[in-house]
């Protein structure tokens, strides 16, 4: 049985608690068998001054916060749990109140939720970089964040292997997502106090993001530009989509998102996308909306690809004031191979003059 010494640190755990928060809403319920699987694991866990008084299984969720308190509290049914000082008991009550001091011993087996956080080697395309942040450019494939379904491979966790100290910030300094399959800029903080302005910043639509698209159909109107203010929610047909919706008979969040027309064909145009929020799949889900899905996009367009095989989303410049120095950045990124292909195949290539 591999043993754990000691507890965690009071300086990481609250680190590790704000990314068990960020990723709490997806995380399905584990199951404990301690029948087969994977190694066991032994935690050794001191009761802090502060969590005196407090439930067994509330304590538990704090100090295991890549795991969650249903778990937890399943941990305590099978036994999994001993006091071990001041006097050396099993057990198995939830809500037995914790005293200071108090040593236990947990028996646990890793879910795939608590093996997410960990550093692993990847190419990361740096387009730059001081003491205070990074702004990469992420490919087409790459996941952000660990959720189900991708609980290793993502940027974060490339990000822990390119600077061990992002362990010490929540979800390793990620400030803003992209798609899976969207390419292109993102800044991540290398500082916590960065890391609150930034959030801050993106809050007050202080980060200017922009996007290429290519679209189905022929731009439909004679203007080229078009605000677009829908409120986006979880589409009530389909859970795993979003939709715009309306805000007196669903829940949502408002979203604001300007397009411009750069080239249009008959299949397909070119758009450039500007947020002014930054809801889930924003741009994907107003483009449809607004009867111009965007190629490749199987969630939102159906099967149709017409020579790619990912959605022709690409964040391509992003605008900020430094959040400690003040400085004024900007920086683009240049159009992916995929993307600048289907462009010369439809013909849209002369919006690139445009941007």
């Amino acid at each position: 049985m591999k043993q754990i010494q000691p507890i965690l640190s009071a300086q990481l755990l609250p680190t590790l608690l704000a990314q068990s928060d960020a990723l709490q809403d997806e995380l399905p319920d584990e199951t404990v068998d301690l029948a087969e699987g994977p190694e066991l694991e032994q935690r050794d866990l001191v009761i802090p001054t502060a969590m005196h008084g407090e439930r067994l299984d509330r304590a538990l969720a704090q100090l295991l916060p890549e795991f969650s308190r249903s778990y937890s509290q399943q941990l305590l049914a099978e036994g999994c749990v001993n006091c071990v000082l001041p006097e050396a008991r099993l057990i198995n009550k939830p809500s037995i109140k914790v005293r200071a001091g108090e040593h236990y011993q947990v028996v646990l087996r890793p879910t795939p939720q608590s093996q997410a956080f960990k550093p692993e080697e990847m190419a990361l395309e740096v387009v730059y970089e001081d003491a205070d942040l990074r702004v990469l450019n992420k490919p087409a494939g790459l996941v952000v964040h660990p959720a189900p379904g991708n609980w290793s491979g993502t940027l974060l966790n490339g990000l822990l292997a390119l600077d061990p100290q992002a362990v010490m910030l929540p979800r390793a300094g990620i400030v803003h997502r992209l798609d899976k399959d969207t390419s292109g800029l993102m800044v991540v903080a290398r500082t916590r106090k960065a890391m609150d302005a930034l959030v801050a910043m993106i809050a007050e639509r202080e980060v200017h993001r922009e996007y290429l698209a290519v679209a189905y159909r022929k731009w439909n109107s004679s203007n080229p530009l078009r605000e677009v203010e829908g409120a986006i929610g979880r589409d009530y047909r389909n859970r795993l989509r979003m939709a715009v919706v309306d805000l007196e008979r669903l829940p949502g969040k408002p979203a604001h998102t300007s397009f411009e027309c750069l080239s249009s064909q008959e299949e397909a145009c070119l758009m450039r996308c500007v947020l002014h929020t930054g809801r889930t799949h924003q741009i994907r889900v107003h483009m449809a909306h607004i009867g111009h899905p965007l190629l490749g996009d199987a969630m939102y367009a159906g099967p149709m690809q017409l020579g790619i095989s990912r959605q022709a989303l690409h964040a391509y410049r992003l605008r900020f004031i430094h959040p400690i120095t003040g400085e004024s950045l900007a920086f683009e990124a240049p159009v992916p191979t995929d993307m600048r292909e289907l462009m010369d195949q439809l013909g849209l290539q002369s919006g690139l003059a445009k941007t």
